[in-house]
């Protein structure tokens, strides 16, 4: 792989289970690039993510995130593939019986910190990052739809990942949260971290522009910028 890749699947073949999702699947990503993975509702878009992160097992072909290759994955590695990413996920899942701060602090825990003044120091950072600075006392369900989204956001930042996976990260929110939303994603890809987002919402598309892949009919293919303008027509 070039120097500058820190994604990349070589004729892979998306399996749930035994079920072929894609088939024939080539594509790389740049460090600090983002990337839109779009299409309908089952044709493929959680399934690349999830083989990303190896939740699901790359069956057949080649794939490569960071440094590990997801055709010979251990099981022992996948803690270690996982510290290199953030997900962020549609339905948050955050821990309603504790804090935000808590939450944040379950997660470095597991992860293997254990100085609590550094753990402080970096739940401080990634709520400053993500705008929420003076909510960690907060409980999830006295948050905002959109504040419990940005704090998924900080919790994926926690590890200083190389790699955001965002799975439909808008998908419940409003337009001007949305927004919010997408000018954090784009503010970290621009400190160089890559990021995939998973997303049918066409405006986005149109009004923060990145490159375009789309499931389709079994395969993943790249997008034109004019082919986006048309799909967002066509909505």
């Amino acid at each position: 792989m070039s120097p500058d890749t820190i994604i990349r699947l070589k004729n892979a073949s998306i399996f749930i289970q035994d079920h072929l999702v894609l088939s024939e699947v080539n594509f790389h990503v740049n460090k600090g690039e983002f990337v839109y993975l779009i299409g309908k509702v089952g044709s493929g878009k959680t399934s690349v993510i999830k083989t990303l992160n190896a939740e699901h097992p790359l069956m057949e072909g080649e794939g490569y995130v960071s440094d590990f290759e997801l055709h010979n994955l251990k099981s022992g590695q996948i803690p270690y593939l996982r510290r290199k990413l953030g997900i962020v996920f549609q339905d948050f899942q955050l821990l309603t019986d504790r804090t935000v701060t808590d939450n944040l602090n379950f997660v470095l825990k597991a992860t293997g910190w254990k100085n609590k003044d550094e753990i402080e120091k970096r739940i401080s950072e990634v709520l400053e990052r993500v705008g929420l600075a003076h909510k960690g006392y907060k409980m999830p369900n006295q948050l905002s739809g959109g504040e419990q989204q940005h704090i998924v956001i900080a919790r994926a930042l926690l590890n200083d990942p190389e790699i955001i996976l965002a799975d439909e990260p808008t998908g419940n929110l409003d337009p001007e949260t949305s927004d919010d939303i997408m000018n954090i994603l784009m503010g970290i890809s621009a400190s160089d971290r890559s990021v995939i987002m998973a997303t049918h919402n066409y405006n986005l598309l149109n009004k923060y522009r990145a490159r375009t892949l789309k499931c389709d009919d079994g395969k993943l293919i790249e997008l034109e910028q004019q082919e986006i303008d048309l799909e967002a027509l066509e909505d």
